[in-house]
C-alpha cells in the first residue's frame, strides 16, 4: 500500500496529525498505524489527561472539536495548589488558584474517550486507521524514493510505501531508536499513578464555610488539584468516564522511587506526606483500577524534523514534566510544523531549510520550559516562593509562546525574525528568573498562611489569558507581543525588588542585569499582596 503519509502510531498525537493534516488537504492519502486494538478502555492508562490553554485550542480550534470537548469532556477549573504536607485541614493552609473561571477554556481529558472518538473521526475524515499493527522497521529512503514501513497485523505481513514518515510511537520511539537520537535531559524525576473508579472532591474535606464560598463555582473537584511538598507534586484530575487520577510525581533525589513504585507503597508514601488524600482513598481501596510509575520519565531528542521527509512528534521525541501539564501543547506544536512541512512538500519548495528552521524553534520552546522545571522541585512546598513562580511561569507561557500559537505565528519567519529582540530576551530573562527563585526559596521563612492568594483577583493577569481569544492583524499582534513582553520585565523587576527588600542576602543582580535600560517604575499592583 502507498500513501502520502505513514503515522506510526494512533494515540493523541498521531491521530490529531492525521486530522489536521486532512483539514489542510482533503485530497492527502493519509495512514495510521496504532499498535492496540480500538476502541481502547475509557479511563485507559495514559498520562497527559489534563489540557492547558495552546493544547485546548489546538483541539479545539484548529481541530475543530469543540463540540466534542464540550458535550463528553470536563471544562477544567484551572490550576489549584494546596500547600498541604503533612496536613488533614485544607483550610488551614494556603491554596493558590482563581477563585472563578478564567476567560480562556481549558479542559480535563478523558484519554480513552477522546482517542477513541479521534480514531472515528479520522476514519470519517477519509483517514487509513489500522488498529493492531506491530511496526517492525522503517527503512527510510534517499532522494525522491517513498520511505517503507514493515510491520505485521493479525499474524501476516504488512507493507507500507509512503512519501512522509512520521514517527508517534510514544516512548516506544521506533524512529529515535532507529537512528540514535536519543538525548538526557538532566531533569531526574519519577512518577507513579493510579486511577480510581469515583469522583474524589476536595471540598467535602472541609465544612468551612468561608473557605468553601471562596471559589464561585464551588467545583474544587474541577481543577488539576496540586497537593505540593518539598521534592514532590501529587495531581488530583477528575476524568468525564466518573474516575479520577490520582499521580505522584517526585524528585529521585528527594523522594526515590522505590518508596512509590507499587499501591501499597504509594499509600504508605500518602499517610506521611499526604495524610487527608490517603484517609479518602482508603475507603476506595476496592475502586482501584489500575497502577503504574515511570523511572526518570523526561527526555529530549537531538533531531525531530528532517528534510528527508521525516519527523517526529509527541512523546516519541520529547517529554518535559507533568508540572503544568504541557504535553499537549508540544504535541500541538509539533504537529503544526509537521504539517506545514507537508504543505511546503506538496507546493514543490525543497524542505531542509525549513525542518532546520522549525526545530530550531521547537528546541529553543522546549529548552525555555525545561527551565521551569529542572532542579526546581525543592521549592515546590515553598509558600512564599511557589505562588509568585506559578505567576511568572504562566506569564511567560501565555505572554509568549501562547500568543504565538493561538495568533497562527509559529511559522510566520518575518514576523518571527522581527520579533527577534524581545523572543531572545524573554528566554534569557526567563532563565535568570528561575535561578533567582531556586535561590529565594532556599532561604524563604515559608510562611503557610490560611488563605487564598486569588489569581483572578490579579487584573492584569486576567486580562492577559482573556486577551489569547483575540484576533489580530500584523501590527496588532507586533504591539501585543511588545506589551506581553513589557509585562514580563515589569513582573521580573516587581518580583526581585520585593523579594531582596526582605532578604537582602539574595542576589537579584543577574535579573536586573538583564533589565538594565529599562524603567523601573513604581509597584504596579502584579504581586498577590499589592492586588489585596
Amino acid at each position: 500500500m502507498r500513501f502520502d503519509v505513514a503515522i506510526l502510531g494512533g494515540g493523541l498525537a498521531g491521530l490529531t496529525l492525521s486530522l489536521q493534516l486532512r483539514r489542510r488537504f482533503p485530497d492527502l492519502s493519509v495512514v495510521v498505524l496504532e499498535r492496540r486494538s480500538h476502541p481502547v478502555p475509557e479511563a485507559t492508562h495514559k498520562v497527559g489527561e489534563s489540557s492547558v490553554e495552546i493544547a485546548a485550542h489546538y483541539f479545539s480550534e484548529v481541530l475543530g472539536l469543540t463540540e466534542h470537548l464540550d458535550a463528553r469532556q470536563l471544562k477544567k477549573f484551572g490550576f489549584r495548589f494546596f500547600f498541604s504536607e503533612g496536613c488533614r485541614d485544607l483550610d488551614s493552609v494556603l491554596e493558590l488558584g482563581a477563585s472563578t473561571y478564567l476567560a480562556t477554556p481549558s479542559y480535563q481529558i478523558d484519554r480513552g474517550i477522546f482517542e477513541n472518538y479521534l480514531g472515528e473521526r479520522s476514519r470519517e475524515c477519509g483517514v487509513e486507521f489500522l488498529d493492531g499493527v506491530t511496526v517492525r522497521g522503517v527503512d527510510l529512503a534517499a532522494g525522491e524514493e517513498p520511505h517503507r514501513v514493515r510491520g505485521e497485523r493479525n499474524g501476516a505481513g504488512l507493507g507500507i510505501e509512503a512519501r512522509w514518515v512520521i514517527d508517534a510511537s510514544g516512548r516506544a520511539g521506533l524512529l529515535k531508536r532507529q537512528l540514535g537520537l536519543a538525548e538526557d535531559n538532566d531533569h531526574d524525576v519519577n512518577s507513579a499513578w493510579f486511577r480510581i473508579g469515583t469522583r474524589i472532591d476536595v471540598n467535602a474535606w472541609s465544612r468551612d464555610a468561608g473557605w468553601l464560598r471562596r471559589c464561585d463555582p464551588p467545583n474544587r473537584w474541577l481543577s488539576t488539584n496540586h497537593l505540593v511538598g518539598e521534592g514532590y507534586w501529587v495531581w488530583l484530575i477528575p476524568l468525564a468516564s466518573g474516575s479520577h487520577s490520582v499521580g505522584i510525581v517526585a524528585d529521585e533525589r528527594i523522594h526515590p522511587l522505590s518508596r512509590i513504585n507499587s499501591f501499597a507503597r504509594a499509600m504508605e508514601w500518602l499517610h506521611e506526606f499526604q495524610p487527608r488524600l490517603a484517609d479518602e482513598l482508603e475507603s476506595k481501596r476496592d475502586l482501584l483500577q489500575d497502577f503504574m510509575f515511570l523511572r526518570h520519565f523526561s527526555y529530549g531528542c537531538k533531531k525531530v524534523f528532517s528534510g528527508n521527509r521525516w519527523a517526529i512528534t509527541g512523546e516519541a521525541g520529547v517529554f518535559l514534566d507533568p508540572f503544568y501539564s504541557p504535553g499537549g501543547d508540544f504535541i500541538a506544536i509539533a504537529n503544526t510544523y509537521i504539517t506545514e512541512l507537508v504543505t511546503h512538500d506538496r507546493a514543490g519548495h525543497p524542505v531542509g531549510s525549513y525542518a532546520r528552521i522549525y526545530e530550531q524553534f521547537f528546541m529553543s520552546f522546549y529548552d525555555s520550559t525545561m527551565s521551569l522545571y529542572r532542579d526546581q522541585y525543592r521549592l515546590f512546598g515553598d509558600p512564599e516562593v511557589l505562588p509568585l513562580k506559578v505567576i511568572w511561569d504562566y506569564t511567560y507561557y501565555w505572554g509568549v509562546l501562547c500568543q504565538l500559537f493561538f495568533q497562527g505565528r509559529l511559522t510566520d519567519l518575518p514576523m518571527l525574525s522581527r520579533l527577534r529582540e524581545e523572543l531572545s530576551g524573554s528566554k534569557a530573562l526567563n532563565a535568570a528568573m528561575q535561578g533567582f527563585l531556586r535561590k529565594w526559596s532556599a532561604c524563604s521563612r515559608r510562611s503557610n498562611r490560611a488563605v487564598l492568594l486569588d489569581q483572578a483577583r490579579l487584573e492584569w493577569f486576567a486580562e492577559l489569558n482573556r486577551g489569547l481569544r483575540d484576533v489580530l492583524d500584523d501590527e496588532g499582534f507586533l504591539a501585543r507581543m511588545r506589551l506581553t513582553t513589557g509585562q514580563l520585565r515589569a513582573l521580573a523587576r516587581e518580583i526581585v525588588t520585593t523579594a531582596t527588600a526582605e532578604y537582602p542576602m539574595v542576589d537579584g543582580s543577574p535579573v536586573l542585569e538583564l533589565l538594565e535600560g529599562t524603567q523601573p517604575g513604581s509597584p504596579s499592583g502584579m504581586l498577590f499582596e499589592s492586588a489585596a
